[in-house]
């Protein structure tokens, strides 16, 4: 096998992890008694873990190496997955939990990103394979724990030890992985770099910030508010169809990205961002008709807003790093599309009583805005004029 497989199969399997607690959140509702804010922060406090993670990664692999800041973590990824097999009785251990989690994705999934392009030697190409693990992972972790959750004893344990299966496999294939930076290529420089060219700033800030924080509002709106919103006529099976939600939104993502690199990533990630609202404003008439079923359409048109906006976003930071700085701005590429983690949070906190309705209806508002501006021909002009720089 080799080294490029190892470490794919490695990223898949943590990828798949980060997801296996979200059907469950259903479970976790009911059996801690959690108000729907309370769910949608246990589901938000991953990003808690992840953004500090993904920012301090990066510039921490530039200056030790990949395997270094790699292989810990996957380890971590192992641990948090045995400790929650007590938070089915704990919401302090099942925030603890998500917290952790983050953290491991956080590191993983940026370093391991830049660490499966230097190994390549092929960024385009590395790019679509990370996506196709990362997406690959996040759809299959949640249907796979919905049908457990549902069906098998344990709902909230025997998810978990699977994935603990299938992370002994991957904890077994990185050590062998070999180091792509020379010890001649790395540099002492700040605790947090966010990489990005100086020439970039403008292009990162104003282009793909936006597509980035697209990116997991999609999904995480999917896996979380969705159900909510959608499924209370359907309280013997909600947990399975929040699991098949998830699952659909995200493996959609995967095989939308193809399209992404064949529209070109400055007019990907706007178009993702216009189907995305598309997909929010549907959601909505399926609660004002309440009609459940309408999740399925609602999940596959945020899956190729995700998928879109994922492809795209990934696309321009392999155009815009510098090489010796290319895990830093992975991380904060990173770091900016897990913001989106906390949009269900705040949908939550600004409905209050009154519910989701009015603040999805806000969100797609602004997201096709925002993704109107995106399509105009300033922004093309910007990102080419960062890429020649």
């Amino acid at each position: 096998m080799n080294a490029s497989l190892r470490l794919w199969i490695a990223i898949f399997v943590v990828a798949f992890g980060t997801n296996v607690p979200t059907p469950l959140l259903l479970v976790y509702r009911n059996e801690l008694g959690l108000s729907p804010s309370a769910l949608t922060g246990a589901f938000g406090i991953y990003a808690a873990g992840l953004v500090p993670a993904l920012l301090l990664a990066g510039p921490a692999s530039d200056r030790f190496g990949r395997r270094r800041v790699v292989l810990p973590f996957v380890v971590l990824s192992i641990v948090t997955s045995l400790l929650f097999l007590g938070a089915g009785s704990s919401v302090l251990l099942l925030y603890v939990c998500r917290f952790l989690q983050g953290a491991v994705s956080g590191v993983v999934f940026s370093v391991g990103t830049a660490w499966l392009a230097e190994l390549m030697d092929d960024p385009p190409r590395a790019a679509k394979l990370t996506a196709a693990a990362l997406g690959g992972g996040w759809a299959i972790g949640p249907l796979v724990s919905g049908i457990l959750a549902q069906w098998a004893p344990g709902p909230t344990v025997t998810p978990y030890l699977v994935h603990v299966a299938l992370m002994i496999v991957g904890l077994a294939l990185v050590p062998p992985v070999p180091e792509t930076l020379a010890p001649a290529d790395r540099r002492a420089g700040a605790l947090v770099n966010l990489g990005v060219p100086r020439a970039a700033r403008r292009a990162f800030g104003l282009v793909v910030v936006p597509v980035a924080i697209g990116v997991f509002t999609f999904p995480s709106t999917a896996v979380t508010v969705l159900p909510l919103l959608l499924t209370p006529s359907l309280p013997t099976i909600a947990v399975a169809v929040t699991g098949f939600a998830a699952g659909v939104t995200l493996i959609t993502g995967v095989f939308a990205q193809p399209l992404g690199y064949r529209l070109g990533a400055v007019t990907a990630g706007p178009v993702g961002l216009a189907i995305g609202a598309a997909g929010l404003g549907l959601s909505l008439l399926g609660a004002a008709v309440d009609i459940p079923i309408i999740l399925l359409p609602v999940a596959l048109l945020l899956g190729v807003g995700y998928g879109l906006c994922l492809a795209a976003g990934l696309t321009l930071v392999g155009e815009l790093a510098s090489p010796t700085a290319r895990g830093a701005l992975t991380g904060t590429f990173y770091a900016c599309a897990y913001l989106g983690f906390f949009v269900p949070l705040v949908m939550s906190l600004a409905g209050g009583s009154a519910g989701f309705t009015g603040p999805i209806a806000v969100v797609a508002v602004i997201v096709a805005v925002v993704a109107g501006a995106l399509l105009l021909p300033s922004a093309r002009k910007l990102v080419a004029g960062a890429v020649q720089a």
